[in-house]
């Protein structure tokens, strides 16, 4: 590149980003490659992962063409494979809990897109925020769960995509921890063969975002409302691209590649504008640990350092994210800035609440946006929702339900995967068979 095509590069982005242009590159190049990498590259951990399926160690759950992957460029440069089809779904407590409409409208997009997965009933918690938070057990019990976990998706032969960002990052890290380390994989293994299970490590760790924002463009393509004159500010999930960052996939359409693609890349291919603020980089607030340990703390710095500075600087419409955390301590902190009189009632979305949405889903029966503290009808009123008639069907269909006059609305049939419930593919029952006979 020529030294005038650089300066031209140079001022589109200042100009299209002007808060880019307060980050310290180095600072930030510093921070994530050796502070909270790994001392392996990711590419070193994938060559050992090989080795160690060669040497029938463990078990790879390999990516398939019938999961319709698509690669993309992570930070180091290195293609990440994003399976889009066939896929487990690996829930999330915090979703669940706080902000339900999440996980519905991740479905409701699959089924409106025909995509194949699995709802597993099965799965546990990762354990994951217990660890961060310095909460609970060691690295073999930490490893026993996520194999755990993984084997329940290999044997049903669908690719595991991870809901939680928190579960996306620790998974990664246990991942890298039982392939580089002999000792705990040699404790592990006992303990899963006792649960008739043995190793199994996915070829990839993928998280929800990356393959809504691989998908983001067919799904924009049955987009509802027009999202032109939205100024949307995304906060991108610390365990989502802090942890193991060298994981995390890039793309040059997105803020120039110098930023994660998901889910700013979501956000812009459904034809919102991006806007930028200064504190892009910090935590939501949520952290590791603050959540629980400094709760004042958390809650002032959500406002302070998060929400303030994208309605300030960038006139935020709303605020798109892709964790529970980030959602949960964004949205629901507001009201505590509000009884002192901060009153900035920015509505607060995940990802495929915001694609959902566009899309058509009912407000409150798939995305569920009376769980949210702030008012996300004004949002929804801006990009031409009807509000008002959503909520009184909502209403009569709940005093319905309550009557016995209606049966509770089901985003896919009940038990339609029982099959994959019951029985197991043969591949395993040859596996199981094999290592009873040794």
């Amino acid at each position: 590149m020529s030294q005038q095509e650089e300066k031209q590069l140079q001022k589109s982005i200042e100009e299209a980003f002007p808060m880019a242009d307060t980050v310290n590159w180095d600072e930030v190049y510093q921070r994530i490659i050796y502070k909270y990498s790994t001392p392996h590259s990711l590419e070193h951990v994938k060559e050992e992962l090989y080795k160690l399926e060669d040497k029938g160690e463990i078990i790879v759950h390999h990516i398939k063409p019938y999961n319709n992957p698509v690669e993309y460029q992570t930070l180091n440069g290195q293609p990440k494979k994003i399976p889009t089809t066939k896929l487990w779904h690996h829930k999330s407590c915090g979703q669940c809990g706080h902000i339900p409409g999440y996980p519905t409208s991740v479905f409701w997009v699959m089924n409106k897109l025909e995509i194949d997965y699995l709802d597993e009933p099965h799965q546990t918690s990762c354990t994951g925020w217990n660890y961060h938070a310095s909460g609970a057990s060691n690295p073999v019990a930490l490893a026993g769960v996520y194999v755990r976990n993984m084997w329940r998706a290999y044997e049903t032969d669908y690719f595991p995509l991870i809901h939680c960002g928190t579960s996306f990052g620790h998974y990664k890290e246990v991942r890298n921890m039982i392939i580089l380390h002999k000792e705990i994989r040699d404790k592990l293994r006992p303990i899963m063969r006792k649960l008739d299970m043995d190793i199994v490590i996915p070829e990839e760790v993928v998280h929800y975002s990356e393959w809504l924002y691989v998908m983001s463009k067919k799904a924009a393509q049955q987009k509802k409302y027009d999202l032109s004159n939205i100024k949307a500010a995304v906060h991108t999930p610390c365990h989502v691209y802090k942890l193991v960052p060298e994981d995390t996939i890039y793309d040059p359409e997105v803020f120039q590649g110098r930023r994660p693609a998901a889910p700013s890349g979501t956000v812009q291919n459904f034809g919102a504008k991006l806007v930028d603020y200064s504190t892009w980089w910090d935590c939501c607030g949520f952290g590791f640990r603050h959540i629980l340990t400094e709760r004042e703390f958390s809650r002032s710095f959500a406002l302070f350092k998060k929400v303030i500075p994208a309605v300030e600087e960038g006139n935020a419409d709303v605020f798109v994210t892709s964790d529970t955390g980030c959602v949960t301590t964004l949205d629901k902190s507001q009201w505590a800035g509000k009884a002192h009189g901060f009153n900035y009632n920015l509505p607060v979305l995940a990802d495929a609440q915001f694609a959902a949405l566009a899309m058509g889903a009912d407000p409150y029966v798939i995305a569920q946006i009376h769980w949210h503290a702030t008012d996300v009808e004004g949002f929804l009123r801006k990009i031409g929702v009807p509000v008002d008639d959503y909520k009184e069907k909502f209403i009569q269909y709940l005093q319905d339900l309550r009557e016995g006059k209606a049966e509770p609305q089901y985003l896919y049939p009940k038990h339609r995967k029982i099959d994959f419930y019951l029985s197991l593919p043969d591949r395993v029952k040859w596996y199981k068979k094999e290592q009873v006979g040794k």
